[in-house]
């Protein structure tokens, strides 16, 4: 096992190395359009921002990445579901997730911060996996509380737009341009809605298009609702006011729930930094008196 730990640390370099090449080697497609500029006689072409060419070397680095189908589908729903659809996110995603495993690596494998060790430079690698993922999935998270936050105010204003006069396409049209300040996420998606409309597609497919997008319970409640209403003929705004209603209580009842739990998640900062801390000021006085009255009685 000793003489296999080189071995190993050695295939890995040889790989990190070749990444690097591929990642870092100018394509041939920018060699062909360099030297058509050349030949057309026109001016240097403008050096593309450096976010741009940061992306470029994550695209190479992601195509020689190994990839799963099954996992592949699994972070493309996360992708989208965290707002990234671009065609190109999944391939980026894995050309950063192997370039900081790489980095990491690299700074525990050589001497320039720590002593070199390779087995905690292979545990770093494998951090360095796993934490894009972990970003990821907070990201996710994070945009799918905001698209839960701004659904009551939505359905309040499509209720609104409906019993106006206005058909539900039309409705989800004005929220989307009314609320694209307050609430950029959910706006996103119903102008996607009305893309897939305008393309052809059903209403109930574009619908539950919307609620796989999101990955949002009450968007997939709401999805459920509309389509069955759409099937069975029932009022759209009377169905769209009680479920407003419905989204408003349970926001409440979670709000209540979270302030049910602050007790609860204070008792660990108090006991682990505030009580050693009054008892230090508290019993500090006495104990140092205590022990400048015993400590001479003890010698005697």
């Amino acid at each position: 096992m000793v003489i296999l730990l080189p071995v190993m640390a050695f295939a890995f370099v040889a790989l990190l190395a070749y990444a690097a090449y591929i990642a870092f080697a100018p394509s041939l497609a920018g060699h062909v359009e360099r030297r058509l500029a050349e030949i057309g006689g026109s001016t240097m072409p403008v050096e593309a921002p450096s976010w741009e060419r940061m992306s470029a070397t994550f695209k190479r680095m992601g195509r020689v990445a190994p990839q799963s189908p099954s996992e592949m589908g699994k972070l493309q729903r996360r992708l989208v579901a965290a707002g990234y659809r671009n065609s190109e996110a999944l391939v980026v995603f894995l050309g950063i997730r192997v370039a900081v495993a790489a980095i990491l690596f690299a700074a525990l494998a050589t001497p320039l911060f720590v002593r070199p060790n390779i087995a905690l430079a292979f545990g770093g690698a494998g951090l360095g996996y796993i934490l894009p993922n972990i970003v990821l999935a907070r990201l996710e998270k994070r945009r799918q509380h905001r698209i839960r936050l701004s659904l009551p105010d939505a359905l309040d204003l499509l209720v609104v737009s409906v019993e106006a006069g206005l058909g539900l396409d039309q409705a989800m049209q004005r929220v989307g341009e009314e609320l694209v300040f307050a609430h950029p996420e959910l706006c996103e998606e119903l102008r996607l809605i009305n893309f897939e409309l305008r393309a052809g597609k059903a209403r109930s497919e574009a619908l539950h298009n919307l609620g796989e997008r999101t990955g949002v319970d009450d968007v997939q409640s709401l999805v459920a609702m509309l389509v069955q209403t759409d099937k069975f003929g029932t009022s759209i705004a009377k169905s769209l006011r009680v479920h407003s209603d419905t989204l408003r209580t349970k926001r409440r009842q979670r709000a209540e729930e979270a302030a049910a739990k602050t007790g609860v998640k204070m008792v660990f900062p108090l006991v682990l930094c505030i009580f050693p801390a009054i008892w230090v000021v508290t019993l500090g006085p006495a104990a140092i008196k205590i022990v400048q009255v015993l400590v001479p009685l003890a010698e005697q």
